[in-house]
């Protein structure tokens, strides 16, 4: 009886995964995947999580490698299973995050010949992988077990290089497909090490740090832009470099700036307001423009850029990429963040003045002022929910925020904060899908409380993810904000459109989600008072399980709100500016 190849060929792909750093692979269940599934679950040095759904999955996956910064294994079997990895895919290569996606497939007789289950899985992920190959067929000569193990190593090296990002192996597998456990799958070839791949940051030009440091040193009206910072060890050189500059941050909320114990002295929070203020916005128009990170979702911001090119504006990106949607980009520099922000800080030669700093410190402290004045008690105004919750976020968790209205009302007003948590979201893609999954993949990577916020369609879009948090028992808190439908479209031109408006852009669904707790084993509360969120959520976070907090809020007159509690603040200022 011939061998059945399948036991140590893959055994010892699973095993260089293990060796090159990979902990965690998420498995969809399936057929033809069966060898990859069975041979991971036994390895003992893999953590598996099996989630039924793909979708959710590939974003469950991604909320790991997020956190971790390292490759996930994400296995499914052949046909469209795969393709429903695809949106978690495009967002691992926008936001720069490593997996490593497994798929199985029909052999090359089976191809295109009307097989069941079998699609062209060639290069299905296009251009938003980093690295695909179609792995040889199962082999146990010791060349092809060579092979396969310097496939493995050169998968996970490839998802952590800078920039960090998906690779697709895509493995055709004949029958029968059961390895056999009994045959040391894992068994390391004697005497052979294996492959360690490993990567660097680029190293800026001398000359060209000397050059931007002459410029840095010559222009007083400067700003430093955070958005994600994905190298928590740059955060205090950038927030040193602020301080020697006396140039003021503008810090994203995915920054993680401005929560933490650091020094916010020239931490600015509240920018996105009041540079949506005209007459304000000319008082602080900045001259040079340091920037770290993508771009922050602050759009005021992004206008002030795109609209001034006579700001010059550095931008660092570690990982070499080409991150300027503003297309006003004067200097492109790769290099490491605390390498640049070192050097700029040791090049100074005197100490900078401190007024252009003071009218940004003035604008930020009086915003929040008086926007702290302001009634807060109404929870149907979506901003007052926001408003509350950022003082209860516990020490060390993490709050995940989900896209469209969410991460936009958190870059408004969550306000500086000694409390240490991390805020997360996919800005990648910016999309709504899979948020509750990656949220829930953060918890598995961290083992720490996790606050989901977010959106009535986006929970739509992802209730599958749900699922784990009772199949794998990890405890979730929802802070579902609810005006039924689209709220972010009434911010946008076509809430002029009356007519068409409600059925292309409001979309409410009517749904009651209070049965969706119910049927994922979870706790379902609707406060109706300020005084009752917080007992809610800070119960919630305090017992282990699944609690959707549903905040009823009113579409139709946000906009209006919105803006009225704004122009009050900035009216405020405006009188009281000193400059």
């Amino acid at each position: 009886m011939t061998e059945n190849p399948i036991t140590k060929y893959i055994g010892n792909f699973i095993d260089e995964l293990s060796l090159a750093g990979v902990t965690e692979a998420v498995i969809c269940p399936g057929s033809r995947s069966t060898p990859l599934a069975i041979l991971a679950a036994a390895h003992p040095d893999l953590n598996v999580h099996v989630h039924v759904d793909e979708r959710s999955a590939g974003f469950f996956a991604l909320g790991m490698a997020k956190t971790k910064r390292k490759p996930v294994a994400l296995i499914c079997t052949s046909g469209t299973a795969a393709a429903n990895f695809y949106p978690a895919v495009v967002e691992a290569h926008y936001s720069r995050i490593p997996l490593i996606i497994l798929t199985a497939d029909r052999p090359h007789e089976l191809r295109e010949v009307g097989a069941p289950q079998a699609i062209d899985q060639q290069f299905l992920f296009g251009n938003f992988v980093k690295y695909f190959t179609d792995s040889a067929l199962p082999d146990i000569h010791p060349d092809m077990l060579a092979y396969i193990r310097s496939l493995a190593g050169r998968a996970a090296g490839e998802a952590a290089k800078a920039p960090c990002g998906p690779v697709h192996i895509n493995f055709p597998l004949r029958e029968p497909l059961m390895p056999n456990l009994d045959d040391e799958p894992f068994q390391r070839v004697r005497n052979r090490r294996h492959v360690s791949a490993a990567s660097g940051h680029a190293s800026a030009d001398k000359n060209e740090l000397e050059a931007l440091s002459a410029l840095i040193r010559e222009t007083e009206k400067g700003v430093i832009v955070c958005g994600e910072l994905q190298n928590e060890d740059a955060a205090p050189h950038i927030l040193s470099l602020s301080k020697a500059l006396g140039y003021p941050i503008l810090a994203d909320p995915l920054s993680n700036l401005r929560n933490g114990s650091h020094s916010k002295e020239t931490v600015i929070d509240a920018y996105d307001s009041f540079l949506k203020d005209e007459e304000l916005k000319q008082y602080l128009m900045p001259e040079l423009v340091i920037r770290f990170g993508p771009m922050p979702v602050s759009k005021p911001l992004f206008q002030l850029l795109k609209q001034n090119p006579a700001i010059r504006q550095i931008v660092v990106d570690p990982d070499g990429g080409w991150r300027d949607p503003t297309q006003q980009s004067s200097h492109m520099l790769h290099a490491a963040e605390q390498e640049f922000a070192a050097f700029m800080e040791a090049s100074l030669t005197e100490k900078k003045s401190f007024g252009w700093l003071e009218k940004w410190q003035f604008a930020n402290n009086r915003f929040r002022h008086h926007l702290r004045n302001l009634e807060a008690e109404d929870l149907t105004f979506e901003g007052n929910v926001y408003r509350h919750l950022q003082h209860y976020i516990p020490e060390n968790s993490s709050l995940f925020v989900g896209n469209s209205m969410p991460i936009r009302d958190v870059d408004t007003f969550f306000e500086n904060q000694e409390r240490s948590f991390r805020i997360f979201a996919n800005r990648g893609a910016n999309g709504i899908d899979g948020v509750v999954s990656t949220a829930l993949g953060i918890y598995a990577a961290t083992k720490k409380p996790v606050t989901l916020v977010i959106g009535d369609l986006s929970f739509y879009h992802d209730l599958n993810g749900l699922l784990v948090s009772k199949t794998l028992g990890i405890p979730l808190t929802v802070v579902l904000v609810n005006n039924d439908g689209g709220g972010i479209f009434s911010f946008l031109p076509q809430s002029a459109e009356e007519k068409y408006f409600e059925q292309l852009f409001g979309t409410p669904t009517g749904l009651e989600f209070e049965h969706a707790a119910k049927l994922y084993g979870g706790q379902y509360v609707c406060p109706e008072s300020s005084a009752h969120f917080a007992d809610a959520y800070l119960s919630s976070v305090n017992r282990r399980g699944l609690d959707i907090i549903e905040v009823k809020t009113k579409r139709e007159t946000r906009v209006q709100h919105h803006r009225q509690m704004l122009d009050s603040a900035l009216h405020e200022i405006r009188k009281e500016w000193p400059f």
